[in-house]
């Protein structure tokens, strides 16, 4: 597996997801409607800025409590592998209750991810506590909102999970913000931010031509093949063989 560099992580945290989903069209490496979260994944916290890291996964209920053990104790082994997972982690969850029967996390629960060096959680059900979780400003993306943990239990670490519609396996990357998230295949993950810059300085033809006094038709047309063929001249550069 290609390795994702620190430097190339931080420089994530200066895009916008949707910045980065148009930059991995240009790659070619997978079909354009594939490989984000649907509608069904929404930011708690939109005002915050991009968060990105690599998955932890877990599965989860709520509607009844485990069969030995109390409802905490999973947690520890989740905690426990997090080590294992290159960092930063972004817990994520599949709830495999349907509909979703309590709230997946809540204070307790991200701010022990945030102590345990996370940098954001996503579940496929829902979330509680969102004035304490937002003052910890914690990047957290769910179905919904719930008021009661019911019997909140982790049934398995470091799995595949299904989130808004797309599998997500350990150690994907993953990029949210107020638009959603996506995941970033690994074997391009280095290129994405040198090529979010160009893609950004090819919009900017058309934007700073409409945002000029007296744009017209034909105008605008011109802007638009020259953002065109910048961004065709970016596509020839990057694509594999």
């Amino acid at each position: 597996m290609t390795s994702v560099l620190s430097e190339t992580i931080s420089a994530l945290r200066s895009f916008d997801t949707p910045t980065v989903c148009n930059v991995i069209e240009l790659f070619d490496v997978r079909p354009r409607s594939s490989g984000y979260m649907n509608k069904s994944i929404n930011a708690c916290f939109p005002e915050l800025p991009p968060m990105v890291g690599f998955a932890s996964t877990a599965t989860f209920r709520a509607l009844s409590p485990p069969r030995d053990g109390d409802v905490y104790s999973s947690i520890d082994r989740q905690l426990e592998s997090l080590a294992d997972i290159a960092a930063p982690p972004v817990v994520i969850f599949q709830d495999l209750d349907a509909p979703s029967a309590a709230a997946t996390f809540g204070e307790v629960m991200c701010t022990t991810y945030q102590a345990f060096g996370c940098s954001g959680l996503i579940t496929s059900g829902t979330g509680r506590d969102l004035d304490q979780v937002r003052a910890l400003k914690f990047p957290a993306f769910t179905g919904g909102t719930c008021c009661s943990h019911g019997a909140c239990h982790i049934l398995s670490v470091n799995v595949p999970v299904v989130v808004g519609g797309i599998t997500v396996y350990p150690m994907d990357l993953l990029h949210g913000d107020c638009n959603g998230v996506t995941v970033i295949p690994a074997e391009i993950a280095n290129e994405i931010p040198d090529v979010c810059t160009e893609f950004m300085e090819a919009e900017k033809i058309v934007l700073d031509y409409v945002r000029t006094s007296g744009p017209t038709a034909s105008g605008f047309t011109e802007a638009r093949v020259g953002m065109s063929e910048a961004i065709q001249k970016i596509t020839e550069r990057i694509r594999r063989p």
